[in-house]
């Protein structure tokens, strides 16, 4: 019985381990990171009912709008402050903190030029047209009134030690921004989660997409399809 058995399993088997057999690596761990993505993507991207408007970028939009509207057009009205800052007309040694001002504008520029200012457009322009442009560049300038308040925020709650050394940023704000509103348990756990979601966006969107945008320039210079580096992304 046990003999006859054997050869039944591995005949249902076979084909499993073929398929298994014949998936690149590429494929292997694209399904593998796909399978835990997917319902973080499912849900930030989850259309508005009955359009296929996300609703995460309505968020984005309104909350631009109200930034902007509240601080009278900030990213106008300040822009050539914002110029005279990073020429070092404001600085002094004696304040605290690490960088220049045009240290910091060269640490946020490091981090957004490339991904979203260069492949993002071209992804974009590739899905929405040529028309996509406008929307991205109004988008573009309503969003500096976000920045602004981020930054604002940053500068406002960060801690400053003796050694002038200083740390800050949104995982800090939230923490003593809700404090100081009475709800400081919610603040900490919304810290938290920003920092989790920080490092998983840095490990995707700052490792992984770019990684993937490289590869498939390598890809096209080397033969496109016929290419040797064609399904083995892994390697670069």
């Amino acid at each position: 019985m046990r003999k006859a058995t054997l050869p039944a399993l591995a005949g249902l088997l076979a084909p499993g381990l073929a398929a298994a057999q014949e998936r690149t690596i590429d494929q292997i761990v694209n399904e593998t990171v796909g399978a835990i993505t997917a319902p973080f993507v499912n849900f930030i991207f989850a259309p508005l009912p009955g359009t296929s408007f996300p609703w995460i970028v309505l968020w984005l939009v309104v909350g631009a709008t109200v930034f902007t509207i509240y601080f009278r057009f900030i990213q106008f009205r300040a822009f050539g402050h914002a110029i005279a800052l990073v020429r070092g007309d404001y600085s002094n040694p004696k304040d605290a903190g690490e960088v220049s001002h045009f240290q910091a504008l060269a640490t946020a520029l490091s981090g957004t030029v490339g991904l979203g200012n260069i492949a993002g457009v071209a992804v974009a322009v590739s899905i929405g047209g040529p028309g996509a442009t406008f929307w991205m560049i109004l988008a573009g300038l309503m969003g500096m009134a976000s920045k602004f308040t981020e930054c604002t925020l940053g500068v406002k709650y960060r801690n400053e030690y003796a050694d002038g050394t200083v740390s800050g940023g949104p995982m800090y704000y939230i923490t003593k921004g809700f404090s100081e509103q009475g709800r400081a348990m919610l603040g900490r756990v919304l810290a938290v989660l920003f920092a989790i979601f920080c490092i998983l966006g840095s490990w995707g969107g700052g490792n992984m997409f770019q990684a993937n945008q490289a590869h498939a320039q390598l890809v096209n210079i080397t033969g496109g399809a016929d290419s040797f580096l064609d399904g083995a992304g892994w390697i670069t």
